[in-house]
């Protein structure tokens, strides 16, 4: 049930498919709550993206709708997958953007890693 204010699931979405395994995509791990992959337009040396297995259309919706064995395990898996491409010595970042002033182009909770060089300030002042 999608929490009130947001729009219902949309699964013709392009994670969607990469879960269906209609679209490949450059596994870097997988679990029973997440998949992370490759991103197809890197905006760092290391952007990979995390999403959960099921259909949540936002950090909303997954927060709210989610058991908390499957929130647990997502954001399990996200520390997982830092971890293991060696991203915790020079450091990361995390980000979730949600709905569309946050500038969140597919409507599936999904989680960016950023890594690989220094990333400066997220929003720059003024």
């Amino acid at each position: 049930m999608p929490v009130s204010g947001l729009p219902p699931y949309d699964d013709q979405n392009i994670f969607a498919k990469i879960l269906r395994g209609e679209i490949p995509c450059r596994k870097v791990y997988e679990d029973a709550f997440a998949l992370a992959f490759h991103d197809i337009a890197p905006q760092a040396p290391t952007h990979v993206l995390v999403i959960p297995k099921r259909p949540y259309c936002s950090f909303a919706d997954f927060s709210a709708s989610a058991p908390e064995a499957e929130i647990a395990g997502f954001f399990r898996a996200v520390g997982k997958v830092a971890k293991d491409l060696g991203l915790e010595t020079q450091g990361y970042r995390l980000l979730a953007n949600m709905g569309e002033h946050s500038g969140q182009e597919v409507p599936h909770f999904h989680v960016h890693l950023f890594a690989g060089r220094p990333l400066g300030r997220m929003i720059p002042n003024g």
